[in-house]
């Protein structure tokens, strides 16, 4: 890798550093339910505070269309990240209006401002060149040069991510240079044996991913929605559950391809099926070629991997040096289907190598189930970009940082 790092802008003591973070984390009636991004952005903040810069941070939240939403609103994150810091920290109510030229304008070596929501601004994310490259040159009027650290956006062409690095002088943070050495391990490196767990609900957001890994890895375990297409192309019957159709032939080519290379895809042999979506739902323990012969027939559910698979999943995973981790096995948010999903997060915890969940709902899913980060070797903060890196995709936001 060629990525610039900090290290490259030289001294950074009263210069206005924007600094790109994914602080897109999840709210609930204006409270933060995961901080684990805001907790990720800490490192390259304070170690642009500690040199005396003058740190504006921006990031998205949610999806607000282009319009200010108060549903979207940073001012919590901003909150959040003064009491991490220990300082305070500054909020400016727009973008890249007079609120936050004024905020930017009062910053002194070593404060920090957070800006406004980008999405607020409809040329962020816009497919017009123009219009994103007018909306990154607004930004960029308010700093001298750009860190981007957030690794959840990187397989995005947005302004803030892609063109406002194409201005201004930047350089990659120290969570883009974590994210990336531990992707490096595990598509250059990986110590064997190598075991890659996939779940999630589509089989389609993972098919690059499973083509790519194919060549690499041990052992591939399915679980979550997506293990249903592979039941269904072995022609077992899968009653309501969740079934991409349009699929099986792919499904069909990369089980006879992982066969020719000796890699072990792993499918489950048990599956909690239920009549229903919904924690109230009566539910049964069932083979998974047998899924129609429960007592709810044709309209039978599956939720989550059964607990012999989940066993037989875990002892796999315990006895590997890296395991990558993408997906819950089901259900996890109802309690009744989140056994599966909490029985591979604990053995990932007991890997004598490199753990890494792998971002987005596997996040979310470890910290509801109440584990601790520390627990991991390693957890991404961007699901898509840990997806598309593992892919083999080109992401924009890191090749205009010098990554090739």
């Amino acid at each position: 890798m060629t990525l610039r790092t900090i290290d490259s802008l030289g001294q950074l003591q009263g210069k206005r550093v924007i600094v790109r973070c994914d602080l897109n984390v999840p709210l609930e009636d204006g409270r933060i339910t995961d901080d684990g991004r805001v907790r990720a952005s800490l490192p390259t903040l304070t170690a642009l505070i500690e040199q005396g810069a003058r740190v504006v941070v921006v990031s998205h939240l949610g999806r607000p269309d282009g319009e200010p939403n108060p549903k979207y609103s940073l001012q919590a994150v901003a909150v959040r990240l003064g009491e991490l810091l220990e300082r305070d920290v500054a909020f400016a109510t727009d973008t890249t209006g007079q609120s936050a030229t004024d905020a930017v304008g009062r910053l002194a070596d070593g404060d920090v401002v957070v800006l406004e929501n980008l999405r607020f601004n409809p040329g962020e994310t816009s497919k017009d060149d123009a219009e994103r490259e007018a909306f990154a040159r607004e930004l960029a009027a308010l700093g001298d040069v750009l860190v981007s650290d957030g690794f959840g956006v990187v397989h995005r062409k947005q302004a803030s991510v892609y063109d406002l690095a194409r201005i201004l002088p930047s350089a990659a943070g120290l969570l883009i240079a974590t994210e990336l050495d531990v992707l490096d391990r595990l598509t250059e490196t990986p110590e064997k044996p190598y075991t890659v767990v996939l779940g999630g609900s589509k089989v389609s957001d993972k098919l690059g991913v499973i083509g790519h890994l194919l060549p690499r890895v041990d052992s591939l375990l399915i679980g979550g929605g997506m293990l249903f297409t592979f039941l269904a192309a072995q022609g077992h019957p899968v009653g309501a559950s969740l079934l991409e159709s349009d699929q099986l032939d792919t499904v069909r080519g990369y089980l006879d391809e992982a066969e020719r290379r000796g890699v072990k895809i792993v499918l489950p042999t048990d599956i909690v099926v239920a009549s229903k979506f919904g924690a109230d739902a009566d539910h049964v323990v069932t083979a998974a070629d047998a899924i129609e012969d429960t007592p709810f027939g044709s309209a039978g559910l599956g939720l989550d991997i059964g607990p012999d698979t989940a066993a037989a999943f875990a002892d796999i995973i315990r006895s590997s040096k890296t395991v990558f981790w993408n997906g819950p096995m089901g259900v996890f948010e109802l309690a009744p289907f989140a056994e599966g999903t909490r029985t591979i997060a604990a053995s990932l915890t007991e890997v004598d190598g490199l753990s890494v969940v792998g971002g987005g709902d596997s996040a979310a899913a470890v910290r509801i189930l109440g584990f601790n980060d520390d627990q991991f070797g390693h957890i991404s903060t961007g699901g898509g970009a840990s997806l598309e890196f593992l892919e083999g995709k080109r992401l924009p936001g890191l090749e205009v940082l010098g990554w090739q």
